[in-house]
């Protein structure tokens, strides 16, 4: 490591050098790490290779569940809901206790208890979980995908946003088969209503069973809006609005 003496400041790497800024001051060192033909070929980094293919099929899992309910995503997600779905998807690959190291696949984890109980209750945004959001019992029947609350006073069973005078619930039934990509999402009608201290009965009830013979993906969303002369509109962009998946099958 040696320290760069001059007027001009370089950060980056340049013939075979790298130059960077270091609490001394700029800083320059030779340019290090192992080369990816040395990676992709040496027996001694085959753990490397089997563990960036599993990393690789885990987000593609990931990114395969987040295009399948996009209806249901596109305004109830957060900026790091990508490494966070690609973490479980992890979790859910190492329930595969069939397949060689380098090959477990996510479709096989989710066959098993443990690969589906690391899947369920997965909030796709952070900043407004479930269970921070919605502060009544539920009850959801796996077979249709309804889901029913039925003692819900928007004033009192919500966790609520400043300035949210709305409220829109909906949920989806979705079958995606991850060793294949097939999916198909059935969605329930959206239903909406004033938030205050009516009692309101709430049933969603997706249009249709999903086909396919893959896994059984039940969600619940929650979104608030802003009425302004008659108009709702989204609070903040969704920015609080909640997706969990209640239960995998």
């Amino acid at each position: 490591m040696a320290k760069l003496n001059s007027f001009i400041k370089i950060e980056g790497t340049l013939d075979g050098l790298t130059f960077y800024k270091g609490k001394e001051g700029y800083l320059v060192r030779t340019k290090g790490g192992v080369s990816a033909q040395r990676i992709k070929n040496d027996p001694a980094f085959i753990r490397t290779r089997e563990n960036g293919t599993e990393f690789g099929h885990c987000a593609t899992s990931g990114k395969l569940l987040r295009q399948a309910i996009l209806p249901l995503l596109t305004d109830a997600k957060d900026s790091g809901v990508t490494p966070r779905l690609t973490q479980v998807m992890s979790r859910v690959k190492n329930a595969d206790l069939s397949s060689v190291r380098g090959q477990r696949q996510v479709s096989v984890g989710l066959s098993t208890a443990t690969g589906q109980e690391a899947l369920s209750g997965f909030d796709f945004n952070a900043q407004a979980p479930l269970s921070s959001v919605l502060l009544s019992d539920y009850s959801l029947n796996t077979a249709t995908g309804e889901v029913v609350i039925s003692d819900f006073i928007p004033l009192q069973n919500l966790g609520l946003p400043e300035g949210a005078t709305h409220v829109s619930l909906s949920c989806g039934f979705l079958n995606l088969d991850f060793s294949t990509a097939l999916k198909d999402l059935q969605l329930s009608a959206v239903f909406n209503t004033a938030i205050n201290y009516v009692l309101t009965p709430v049933t969603l009830t997706p249009l249709g069973v999903p086909t396919g013979t893959g896994t059984s993906i039940y969600l619940l969303k929650i979104a608030f809006f802003q009425e302004v002369n008659g108009v709702q509109y989204p609070l903040r962009n969704g920015a609080y609005n909640a997706l969990q998946i209640l239960d995998v099958l």
